[in-house]
């Protein structure tokens, strides 16, 4: 058994790019990331096998899946499948935290 406590505040930030910055960690078969994007960052569409859960802690964020749009703020959770495009853009001036959920695993996140 693999039994982890992990403190948020002693985990650096890494810059992403310009505008964005995350901090993660990974169990054996998920990684938490927690990510700061900054107003006026450059969206980047992608997509990748893992399944994604996006809670978003602060801000308002408009994320873009596939054909569709989603508008969240405090609160708002998203499921965004494995391998569909999509990305998130900052809506108004404040900073967005999204905490992200991801399965399987992202060791390039580790």
């Amino acid at each position: 058994m693999n039994i982890r406590s992990i403190d948020w505040s002693a985990i650096e930030w890494t810059a992403v790019r310009e505008g964005v910055e995350r901090k993660a960690f990974s169990g054996d078969g998920a990684t938490v990331a927690l990510h700061r994007l900054q107003p006026g960052h450059k969206p980047l569409p992608h997509s990748h096998e893992n399944e994604q859960i996006a809670y978003i802690l602060q801000g308002q964020i408009l994320f873009f899946v596939g054909e569709e749009q989603h508008l969240l703020g405090p609160g708002g959770v998203l499921v965004i499948p494995p391998n569909v495009r999509h990305w998130g853009e900052v809506v108004g001036d404040e900073v967005v935290l999204n905490l992200d959920v991801f399965t399987p695993r992202r060791p390039e996140y580790a």
